[in-house]
């Protein structure tokens, strides 16, 4: 079974759409990321949710559903040869999901639930757990724990901020490895989810914060974590879910290099962002441009 939580030698990279659209949209992101894998020289596993069942407003986009959505994902990876990784809220969907997806993954609001933690670590996919908002690091033990007793071959932890006031989430950099030593689990990070603002966009939709995206993925290369988590998007500002904090697809390869870069330097490693046949070069003289918007 193949290792997708790396082994250490360079981060492994989960990106995708918030949730999965047209067949279209799916292969043109899958495409591009099958693309930076060879380029970087990385391990990618391509990211999207077939339902969003924890959104703030009943009308929020949720997405295909199961039956659609696992469809479409497996022709991402047909054509792609990408791993998936897809959401599971329920355990009625282990099942189902686990014939699609190489990797399940617990959202951050049902990292306790432990009938769902440890039905995912029966399917006999790697898993990976959410750490809630709410949560200090040495809490997620326990649902690491529950995984476990289930089976599952790998587990990851992703950190992606703490609540903090009423609108907006906060990393601690000394998460990774706390989580690392709590867990016994390599460790994420959520770029993407770390900048968003739950309920502050248009009729109760997420907000985000996109230009803080770089920086503290960069802070979270030095600081440890093992792999990177980052939502992309073609044109983000017109995604049906979390448009405000995913990343402009034609600006991922040059944000995941500069974190290539900091990761391998603040492990004593020598620099190889510049991978294969038309690698992209990295400048690490200078601090990094704030993200440009995507275009409409």
């Amino acid at each position: 079974m193949a290792q997708h939580f790396g082994a250490g030698a360079s981060p492994f990279l989960i990106a995708g759409p918030c949730v999965v659209e047209s067949d279209d949209l799916n292969l043109r992101v899958g495409e591009a990321l099958a693309e930076l894998a060879v380029k970087l020289g990385l391990h990618v596993i391509y990211k999207a949710s077939y339902d969003k069942a924890n959104r703030s407003r009943l009308q929020g986009a949720r997405g295909p559903g199961p039956e659609r959505g696992l469809a479409a994902l497996a022709k991402v990876r047909a054509a792609t040869g990408l791993p998936i990784l897809t959401d599971v809220h329920e355990t009625g969907q282990v099942s189902a999901a686990a014939q699609v997806a190489d990797v399940l993954q617990i959202p951050a609001f049902l990292c306790r639930q432990t009938d769902l933690l440890v039905a995912a670590g029966r399917a006999g996919r790697a898993v990976n757990v959410k750490k809630g908002q709410w949560m200090a690091p040495e809490g997620m033990a326990g649902a690491v724990e529950k995984v476990r007793a289930g089976g599952a071959p790998e587990i990851a932890v992703t950190e992606r901020g703490t609540f903090f006031g009423y609108g907006d989430l906060v990393v601690d950099m000394r998460n990774f490895a706390r989580l690392r030593s709590a867990c016994g689990t390599p460790v994420v990070y959520d770029g993407t989810h770390a900048v968003q603002q739950p309920g502050q966009g248009p009729e109760g939709s997420s907000g985000g914060l996109r230009d803080f995206i770089p920086p503290l993925l960069y802070a979270a290369a030095a600081a440890g974590a093992d792999g990177f988590f980052l939502e992309t998007h073609p044109d983000p500002d017109r995604a049906p879910s979390d448009g405000p904090n995913m990343i402009p697809l034609d600006q991922l390869v040059s944000i995941v290099s500069v974190a290539l870069d900091v990761w391998q330097r603040a492990r004593g490693a020598a620099p190889t962002a510049l991978r294969g046949q038309g690698g992209v070069g990295v400048r690490s003289d200078g601090p990094a441009a704030p993200l440009a918007r995507a275009r409409k």
